[in-house]
């Protein structure tokens, strides 16, 4: 009897093992992020990927959501509502954009300034951004959006370190040699970027919203 026992014991894990050859076992599959943590998942194989294919949030983890973040009207030399009225000349003294530097790429640098102060008077920082939402308007006259412009807005706070070095990447401003960013950054949020017809402020190309994490103590 005690034979029988062993050996169906035996056959029941030969038969387990046999069934996870063919399929991963629970101890395989991805683990759900720690509590209190972020985990973006990154494209494999690239040292430098602009945003995250997703992002994972742990138990309990603290969030803080803005709302739709559009440029200031800083520049007072340019129409009220005009485009160039919200060219932010603590950047681009007078309002005048260095070569290359499209309207969309200096609106989206303003935005991504005001995100930054949104952040800190809530005790964060870009780096705490995991998941950021775009969207961009036709310039006057043009076609399309300028997404290649918002992009180099965007290197230039966002995804801007080699992630197998750590060093900072070099970005280009307009049509410039590529230089060091104005915000050194690792942090690659989760991201989508869309062309809408009409932004909520005559004047608008760019407007974001983020959403950040509280950082662990």
């Amino acid at each position: 009897m005690r034979t029988r026992l062993i050996a169906g014991a035996v056959a029941l894990v030969l038969s387990f093992g046999a069934g996870t050859a063919t399929a991963a076992g629970w101890w395989d599959k991805p683990k759900p992020p720690k509590p209190g943590t972020v985990v973006p998942a990154l494209p494999a194989g690239q040292s430098n990927p602009m945003i995250a294919t997703g992002v994972g949030i742990g138990a309990n983890t603290p969030v803080y959501k803005t709302s739709g973040i559009g440029p200031s009207d800083f520049n007072t030399g340019a129409p009220a509502g005009s485009e160039a009225s919200y060219i932010d000349t603590a950047v681009f003294p007078g309002g005048a954009l260095p070569a290359g530097v499209t309207i969309t790429e200096a609106q989206g640098i303003n935005v991504l300034r005001r995100i930054g102060e949104n952040l800190a008077a809530a005790g964060l920082s870009y780096t705490d951004v995991y998941t950021m939402r775009v969207f961009l308007q036709n310039p006057a006259g043009a076609a399309t959006a300028d997404f290649a412009g918002w992009n180099r807005a965007y290197r230039q706070y966002f995804a801007n370190t080699d992630l197998t070095t750590g060093a900072y990447v070099p970005v280009p401003l307009g049509t410039a040699a590529p230089a060091k960013p104005f915000v050194v950054n690792k942090s690659r949020p989760s991201r989508f970027a869309l062309e809408i017809e009409n932004l909520p402020v005559t004047g608008w190309l760019v407007e974001v919203e983020v959403d950040a994490a509280y950082p662990a103590k």
